[in-house]
């Protein structure tokens, strides 16, 4: 599908995207419209140590070509290396009450999460990276391990097509298990309004940094949960527990950002101090901003 500047342009904006239905052309247009190269690996070439030889694909490097058996057979063949391999990757997506909320963005924060990891799962299965998926709310809803073939993409999509939001925010629980799942480093993406405690969730984050794998956390906000932007009084029902307060946002407004900040501010400068990757996304933002970050700590991780 070739498409023009103006349409790239659109399919970056969650208000367009999210009136397209199938799920795997949201993925693709997003991804198209972003307009990145999508075959470079990370961790090709990484390792020195020789393997075995496989036959020579257009489109691989000339530079592994092994001439000394080219001499012998006259047929091409590439040197494969121990190490040699893909991205690993484990995506992992909030799905707690608390993401279905939607007030001044453009879709809720649910909405924007399943476009955002469908079109980094799309990404990652034309680089033939190795991709899973975590569901997880205050445990483990769903784990697919990482794979990377075109049936698996599609089983994926699914999946995240049919998310129903469940159970409260709570991440050290679900993390500890799907650190004790990974057994290769790769790539930790986290998809989250990260509506916890900010030592839990560093805590919890550090499990994986432990473990030597690389972290990216998108906190997705609404952008009236950072400016508190009610006009009128309101009876405000957390999502997660149904607890209700009745209350003139105009006489909370300052202290409500204060304190918001701070929790952000906890969170961030945690991240940071661990080499973690944090990127704060509000529902009203285009996707490049995520994507843009994501290949980014791909090219460091080459």
């Amino acid at each position: 599908m070739i498409l023009n500047k103006s349409l790239n342009k659109n399919f970056l904006d969650p208000a367009v995207v999210a009136k397209i239905k199938s799920l795997e052309l949201k993925a693709r247009l997003v991804v198209e419209g972003f307009k990145v190269g999508l075959h470079k690996s990370p961790y090709h070439g990484f390792s020195i140590e020789f393997s075995q030889y496989r036959p020579y694909i257009q489109g691989d490097s000339i530079r592994n070509i092994d001439w000394k058996v080219f001499g012998k057979t006259e047929k091409y063949f590439i040197k494969q290396f121990e190490e040699e391999t893909n991205l690993i990757s484990h995506i992992c997506v909030d799905t707690s009450k608390s993401m279905q909320f939607k007030n001044k963005g453009s879709i809720s924060k649910m909405d924007y999460a399943v476009i955002l990891a469908s079109s980094l799962l799309y990404i990652m299965n034309q680089q033939q990276d190795a991709a899973g998926l975590v569901l997880y709310s205050d445990k483990i809803e769903k784990y697919f391990p990482p794979k990377s073939n075109r049936i698996y993409l599609r089983t994926l999509l699914k999946q995240l097509s049919k998310i129903k939001t469940t159970n409260k925010t709570e991440t050290s629980l679900p993390f500890k298990e799907v650190a004790q799942k990974i057994k290769k480093r790769g790539l930790i993406i986290i998809i989250s309004d990260l509506l916890d405690e900010p030592d839990k969730i560093i805590a919890s984050l550090k499990q994986f940094y432990s473990k030597k794998n690389e972290v990216i956390v998108f906190q997705i906000l609404d952008p009236i949960e950072r400016n508190f932007g009610f006009d009128k009084d309101a009876n405000f029902v957390d999502m997660e527990t149904g607890e209700e307060i009745i209350t003139q946002p105009h006489q909370i407004r300052e202290g409500y950002q204060s304190a918001f900040n701070e929790y952000l501010s906890k969170i961030k400068s945690g991240c940071l101090n661990y080499g973690i990757e944090y990127n704060l996304i509000e529902t009203s933002q285009s996707f490049d901003k995520a994507l843009i970050s994501y290949f980014n700590k791909r090219k460091r991780l080459h």
